[in-house]
């Protein structure tokens, strides 16, 4: 995702190709990433929501039928040619929780969630921390 900032955690490295970048811990930084999307009071744009289902290793037609949609509609979400419904919104939330082993209160989820009219943040930061990946707010 275009959005994303590393502030710690990486390396720049020489490769034959030119400069390379290696992250540490990759899927740890995929996995903060992803339980920071699910928690932000904002409806999830395309690509969040194109990250969260690659993350959960749903196809489109996989999310689609979990959701009692087609696969087309998460492909028009996904473009941003359409924007995702609620219901949808907070079942792909609480499907990626309960995927990435977090505790689950659906009611509660849906309550912190009720005022997504968040502004979208256009930088989301991330710092290694010696407890993993850790979401961290601008200053």
């Amino acid at each position: 995702m275009d959005n994303v900032y590393l502030l710690s955690g990486y390396e720049i490295e020489k490769t034959p190709y030119g400069e390379g970048l290696s992250i540490k811990n990759l899927d740890q930084l995929h996995m903060a990433i992803g339980c920071d999307l699910s928690s932000q009071k904002k409806v999830l744009s395309g690509r969040e929501l194109r990250f969260l289902r690659k993350q959960m290793n749903l196809t489109q037609s996989d999310l689609g039928k979990f959701l009692g949609l087609s696969s087309q509609q998460v492909a028009r979400w996904e473009k941003g040619e359409s924007e995702i419904s609620g219901p949808a919104d907070l079942l792909v939330r609480a499907l990626f929780i309960q995927t990435a082993g977090g505790k689950l209160d659906l009611q509660e989820l849906s309550k912190s969630l009720e005022e997504t009219d968040a502004p979208m943040s256009e930088k989301n930061f991330y710092e290694k921390t010696i407890q993993g990946w850790k979401p961290r707010k601008a200053a």
